[in-house]
């Protein structure tokens, strides 16, 4: 059995990025057990389920992806002037061990979509804040092995995602 659109692929990968001349890893499938996926669903970088098209059950893979067909490329207009009063708690006070640069703080649009800012520095009374993916701008160099490859049920396609253990699993 080959991957391909419908079946629930299970991979064992390594990201590794370029960070100041060396590759460093930046994300991997987990040490319990193998990312599964649809393929052909759209929950992975296109070019992923491309480079994954055809292989067999514990066949080894590895590729690059071009920063920009991975997470973008780096935009200086997703840098921006944040006023450090919108960082107050309730009581009015701003935590100073969260709000320091290199930390990561989760914030919301006007829209409630949740996403990642980076503080690069705080100055005065404004907090830059990068919102650039971490790794937009980035080649990603993947590497891994096919783990299992099966038919997805009616269920999961009709959901989108796969069921059971190492599957996604519904927040609410």
């Amino acid at each position: 059995m080959a991957v391909e659109k419908n079946k629930v692929v299970s991979v064992h990968y390594v990201l590794h990025v370029d960070h100041e001349g060396e590759k460093v890893i930046a994300d991997r499938s987990e040490a319990e057990g193998p990312l599964q996926y649809i393929h052909g669903g759209g929950m992975l970088l296109p070019e992923f389920e491309s480079n994954l098209e055809g292989l067999e059950k514990g066949d080894g893979f590895k590729f690059t992806i071009k920063a920009e067909n991975g997470y973008g490329v780096r935009d200086d207009q997703n840098v921006a002037a944040i006023p450090l009063e919108s960082f107050k708690d309730e009581k009015g006070d701003i935590d100073q061990e969260m709000v320091k640069a290199g930390n990561v703080l989760p914030m919301v649009d006007e829209n409630g979509h949740q996403f990642q800012g980076l503080i690069v520095e705080v100055k005065g009374d404004q907090v830059i804040m990068d919102f650039n993916h971490p790794l937009a701008g980035k080649d990603l160099y993947f590497s891994g092995q096919v783990a299992d490859i099966r038919d997805a049920t009616p269920e999961e396609l009709e959901h989108g995602h796969v069921h059971g253990p190492g599957g996604h699993h519904h927040h609410h």
